[in-house]
């Protein structure tokens, strides 16, 4: 009796490297294995913002990135997701303090739709029909922000915390603010 051969399919798999998207200057940020380049497309990668921007600033945000076309070996993506990190977000909220947060369907200049779920809290124990006002105004901001912005400036604004210095004047008046954060803005379509 023969003894059949068995082939290693680790061996046959090629090494695809994963690039950022034009918003970050497609920086090389991965290498992932595949059999072939149907097998890439469509992959999801998560990676920390501090690695693509090499800013220490960025170290709690993650971002959530796809595969959408390969040349070659080499894997191009898109943003899917920024997000923040759950023990950052959960480190900001403290005794004393009071938190007004709310989820806002929004969409851009260029026609791609996001939700943005945004978390403001306030220096002091807050009324909760200051919260609720504090909630209303945001609303009404966002949307209005992005509906002026394209999806890239959109990021952009987030990241460099224009956009949460913005809607921090528009919404003092209200009440004092401590920190206004963006827990996670995600492109939907």
């Amino acid at each position: 009796m023969a003894l059949q051969k068995t082939v290693d399919t680790w061996k046959l798999k090629k090494w695809f490297t994963v690039y950022a998207p034009k918003e970050f200057n497609e920086a090389q940020i991965a290498e992932m294995p595949a059999s072939d380049e149907s097998n890439v497309i469509g992959r999801n990668i998560r990676v920390g913002l501090s690695v693509i921007t090499n800013n220490p600033s960025h170290a709690y945000t993650e971002v959530v990135l796809k595969v959408t076309d390969v040349n070659g070996e080499a894997a191009h993506t898109r943003i899917v997701r920024l997000e923040q990190v759950y023990s950052y977000i959960r480190s900001l909220v403290r005794r004393y303090k009071s938190v007004s947060d709310g989820v806002f369907n929004v969409s851009t200049n260029d026609g791609s739709k996001e939700v943005a779920k945004i978390l403001i809290i306030t220096r002091g124990r807050t009324a909760h029909t200051k919260l609720v006002g504090i909630r209303k105004e945001a609303k009404v901001f966002v949307e209005a922000y992005f509906k002026e912005k394209s999806l890239k400036e959109a990021i952009d604004s987030i990241i460099e915390g224009k956009f949460q210095g913005e809607l921090g004047a528009k919404v003092a008046h209200v009440a004092p603010i401590s920190k206004i954060e963006v827990k996670k803005f995600e492109v939907v379509g």
